[in-house]
């Protein structure tokens, strides 16, 4: 009888997945007071190289490209075709570079980094706060993409309204999940670098094979079975595929598996920066 009367006790390895939330709030809101003085900048630092595709493949390469060979008849041009996979190229640039040099300037420069390792809050909590600042990186510059997308295609295509091609709900949430991942990417890649030399280098052997293997220029189907399954080995493969069904087709052709592949990979990413930020000594 005593022993049913007798209160519980907390468990101390319980995870508080509110205080958590509320912690990541916290950590990305330090980053906000810094990120929203520079949005114009964060915003038009993405839209060069983007820029330049669409008019040297879109205009150039597109007037010889037709739909029915390389691309499918669905699609009115190869301009229509690759506007997602720009999207998909900007976010995953600046939220994965965004990330990775803000973290290696408060590890390696101004060494205020020290100083988030000390608060007292769950490793997660690091993880997902400077994650939430990548994603707002990356949303804030392809959301400039998607407005030119716009412009370029006009406010009818095909009787589609162009506007809400590319800002319906599904677009919008696989653009998230984009930016989270490679925002996860970009905090674990932070946290290990060196020197900023070492982000050049990962850059160049990671981020710059997967803006042209991603389904950004070409699409996936036309390829053999052996490259098909190297190019779907890529996140940036799903999302490119995922906007531009969500951009151009009806709901029942979208490519559902982009949502759940994007969403497991972005999980993975936060439990391994977690476990990273936990252990970290600089």
């Amino acid at each position: 009888m005593q022993n049913s009367l007798t209160p519980s006790r907390p468990n101390p390895n319980a995870v508080d997945y509110s205080t958590i939330w509320q912690d990541s709030l916290t950590i990305f809101w330090g980053d906000w007071l810094d990120l929203r003085v520079r949005i114009a900048q964060v915003a038009a630092s993405g839209l060069i190289s983007p820029l330049i595709y669409i008019i040297a493949f879109g205009f150039g390469l597109g007037s010889s490209v037709r739909p029915g060979t390389a691309i499918s008849e669905d699609y009115s041009s190869y301009l229509q075709f690759i506007l997602p996979g720009m999207v998909a190229l900007s976010s995953m640039a600046i939220s994965f570079a965004g990330t990775t040099f803000s973290i290696c300037g408060e590890r390696l420069y101004s060494k205020t980094f020290e100083e988030v390792l000390l608060l007292p809050i769950h490793p997660l909590s690091l993880h997902l706060g400077k994650m939430m600042a990548g994603v707002v990186r990356g949303l804030m510059t392809s959301g400039s993409v998607m407005v030119v997308a716009v412009l370029f295609l006009g406010f009818t295509e095909q009787g589609i309204s162009a506007l809400w091609s590319f800002f319906n709900p599904l677009f919008l949430l696989v653009l998230i999940l984009n930016c989270a991942v490679f925002a996860g990417l970009g905090v674990i890649v932070g946290l290990n670098v060196k020197s900023l030399e070492s982000v050049g280098l990962l850059n160049n052997f990671l981020i710059v094979p997967m803006s042209f293997l991603g389904a950004t220029f070409f699409d996936p189907a036309t390829l053999p079975t052996a490259l098909k399954a190297i190019v779907f080995c890529l996140p940036l493969t799903y999302t490119s595929v995922g906007l531009r069904s969500a951009a151009y087709g009806s709901l029942a052709e979208f490519t559902w598996i982009s949502l759940p592949v994007l969403f497991v990979v972005a999980i993975a990413l936060s439990w391994i920066g977690a476990y990273q930020f936990s252990h970290q000594q600089d």
